[in-house]
């Protein structure tokens, strides 16, 4: 997929989440979707780093990244699984 259609999709997902923000009339609209779409990148960085250790690893991708990004750590929880079975 191209690298390009993945950022806007991730862009297009960031503005969702951004307008249902604004809709629930939150103090800090932009700062609660950021702070939303981090968990999920900050576990797959966590597996990412600790493969050394633990033998199992995610790719870090665009398409893992926006996994990560829009599901959080039951994505991340996903992608385990799968590269598991594969």
């Amino acid at each position: 997929m191209d690298p390009k259609i993945i950022i806007a999709l991730c862009a297009a997902v960031f503005l969702l989440l951004v307008i249902v923000h604004i809709i629930m009339r939150t103090r800090h609209p932009v700062r609660g979707a950021l702070l939303s779409l981090l968990p999920g990148p900050a576990a797959l960085a966590l597996v990412d780093l600790t493969s050394i250790w633990t033998g199992v690893s995610i790719p870090v991708s665009p398409l893992n990244l926006a996994v990560s990004s829009v599901l959080g750590i039951p994505g991340v929880t996903t992608l385990l699984i799968v590269r598991h079975l594969l």
